[in-house]
């Protein structure tokens, strides 16, 4: 099963405690390596919170847990905090303002059964040549 998604990214809370250490700790990928999706979107993909889940745009696709949006009713609407791994799915494109858009993107998820949520070590680790 594949959810088509408007997907959105920003800050959280849980997201600014865990930068305040290093964001490379187990902390950091607890806060940040998540998407929330609405009860009744995570109810038609037949997940719980913490399945892994793959999120795909145009520009990318990330592996990240599933959790319940606090702020459900919304269905077809998902949020990734801001971080490295909503930047695996966002545009490289800055349109000349120096910021790519985070916000309005297409996107689908679906389950990953056996697949893992890389860590910001991992992450980095993928861009070196």
């Amino acid at each position: 099963m594949v959810l088509n998604v408007n997907l959105i990214t920003g800050r959280t809370i849980d997201q600014g405690r865990a930068y305040e250490g290093s964001k490379m700790t187990d902390e950091m990928t607890r806060a940040g390596a998540i998407v929330e999706i609405d009860p009744e979107d995570m109810a038609e993909l037949d997940i719980l919170t913490g399945t892994v889940v793959k999120v795909k745009t145009d520009f990318g696709e990330v592996n990240v847990r599933a959790v319940k949006s606090p702020n459900a009713p919304h269905r077809g609407l998902a949020f990734i905090p801001l971080g490295l791994w909503a930047n695996q799915v966002v545009s490289p494109d800055t349109t000349g303002i120096g910021t790519p858009s985070y916000k309005g993107l297409k996107a689908t998820i679906e389950p990953t059964p056996g697949k893992k949520v890389l860590s910001p070590k991992e992450i980095a680790k993928s861009f070196r040549p």
